[in-house]
């Protein structure tokens, strides 16, 4: 279980990060990035 959630989250930061090199700044990446894991670490503990 914990090693597809890990997958997952990796997978989908590289994806923000490749898309993130053609389309937006890297603040914005960072900024990004942030909102994901936080949504993710509020997702995992049950809001």
């Amino acid at each position: 279980m914990w090693l597809w959630t890990i997958f997952i989250i990796l997978l989908v930061l590289w994806l923000i990060g490749w898309l993130a090199k053609y389309t937006f700044g890297g603040l914005v990446h960072i900024l990004l990035v942030a909102a994901l894991v936080i949504l993710i670490i509020r997702l995992i503990r049950g809001i």
